[in-house]
């Protein structure tokens, strides 16, 4: 089998190799901020104290260890390490993997096939893992950013547990900068802020924080230490990882919905931040604005709808990045407004009701008699028009006259719906009457 495939563990002490890979743990203990897989009730934990494997699905952000715990795991189990991406692999990889993968199985030993990118494979390249997971000629572990739920096949995934990597946190991140600090015998030339910089930087990628120590350390000149400043310039500020046509587009636009949701205007502004940071489409996003004026504030704030509009057609004659400050303006107005989800409701079960009911014709006394016929048939016979009477309500039943009333409307006792409650329980006595 070429090189190319065959990836066992080797000694990453080169000095000449990237310092990520020569600081890559050589044990599970040298793993840092996975401790909800690794502890003593992790479910990596107990594979390696039992010494027996399954095909994983490491899902996690990048620089979280995935490619490390592979490589450490095909050690717990004696396994041949296979590497491969699925962006430069194909059919024709895969089988020369499988044959090789056969061969060793008959000479006594497992193969542990890590696969990075596994998203990527089509639904065909998929398949073709399954019998080879199944007789337990690999033991596969599929390494991706993507919600598997979404992009990997149901008969695929069935076979494989997934497990959840989560971003490195602050202490995960000076934990690995104190290790490569202690590594290349010397503490970064960084002021306490530009250090503290540089791992907010690394936004929880660990590969990146040591591939940016790596470039100060050889970069930095001077006995002075580099400020946030300098720092910067250096190494040029690092985007917040965001896809817009990927999960993280809708865990970011979910996230800012549900905090206007509860009334937390600096969370909603933070989430709008970053969604603005990462690229997003501001129109996309004032889009959103607009469904939840209607779905979460609805008459309860008339003037909701009205300031999400209002931030649309701002935003579209300045453009960025003047236009974004009517769509923070838009924001705040939404989280602070009162809340009533009771339009959103009245919809479904008025749908429900059309649904149900089928075809059933408006009473007679609400119809138009434009012809003679019509007119004798009896449309339009008893209409009251509101207007002529007192109080400029008639008190008439519009629904079908095979249905029974249906309150389908129940405002809120927040904001305006509380006045419009009012109305509607007076129109009600009225009725009754």
């Amino acid at each position: 089998m070429s090189d190319l495939f065959s990836r066992q563990d080797v000694e990453t002490d080169d000095a000449a190799g990237p310092l990520a890979d020569r600081l890559r743990p050589k044990s599970f203990d040298e793993v840092v901020g996975q401790d909800h897989l690794l502890g003593d009730d992790g479910p990596l934990r107990r594979m390696i104290e039992t010494g027996k494997l399954s095909s994983l699905v490491f899902w996690g952000p990048p620089g979280t260890g995935k490619t490390t715990l592979a490589r450490l795991l095909a050690q717990v189990g004696d396994l041949a390490f296979v590497q491969i991406s699925a962006i430069f692999s194909g059919v024709a990889d895969l089988k020369q993997i499988f044959e090789a993968a056969k061969l060793r199985r008959t000479n006594g030993q497992g193969t542990l096939l890590f696969v990075d990118e596994i998203h990527r494979f089509n639904r065909a390249q998929q398949d073709s893992f399954l019998p080879h997971v199944e007789d337990g000629t690999i033991t596969l572990i599929g390494a991706t950013t993507e919600n598997p739920s979404f992009e990997l096949n149901g008969a695929l995934l069935s076979r494989m547990q997934v497990l959840v990597l989560r971003r490195l946190d602050e202490n995960a991140l000076a934990g690995l900068l104190e290790r490569a600090e202690s590594h290349l015998g010397a503490l970064l030339p960084l002021t306490d802020k530009a250090r503290e910089m540089l791992l907010a930087m690394a936004d929880g990628d660990g590969r990146y924080l040591l591939n940016a120590v790596e470039t100060v350390s050889s970069l930095a000149s001077g006995e002075e230490p580099l400020d946030e400043t300098a720092l910067a310039r250096l190494m040029q500020r690092r985007a917040p990882a965001y896809d817009k046509d990927r999960e993280e587009h809708y865990n970011l636009i979910s996230a800012l919905h549900k905090s206007l949701r509860g009334s937390d205007a600096d969370a909603a502004l933070y989430w709008l931040a970053r969604m603005l940071v990462g690229g997003e489409d501001p129109l996309y996003i004032v889009r959103r604005l607009i469904r939840f004026a209607s779905e979460d504030i609805g008459l309860a704030d008339p003037q909701a709808l009205v300031q999400a509009l209002a931030a649309r057609e701002t935003y579209e004659v300045l453009g960025s990045p003047e236009g974004e400050l009517a769509i923070v303006q838009a924001t705040l107005y939404l989280a602070t407004a009162p809340k009533s989800n009771a339009a959103y409701k009245a919809e479904k079960a008025a749908m429900a009701a059309a649904r149900g009911t089928g075809s059933l014709m408006p009473p007679s006394h609400i119809l138009n008699a434009p012809t003679s016929l019509m007119n004798e048939l009896g449309y339009g016979r008893d209409y009251v028009y509101d207007h002529d009477t007192d109080e400029g309500f008639s008190g008439q039943d519009y629904f079908p006259d095979e249905m029974q009333r249906r309150q389908f409307y129940r405002p809120a006792e927040r904001g305006f719906e509380r006045e419009i409650g009012k109305r509607l329980a007076w129109w009600a006595r009225k009725r009754k009457r």
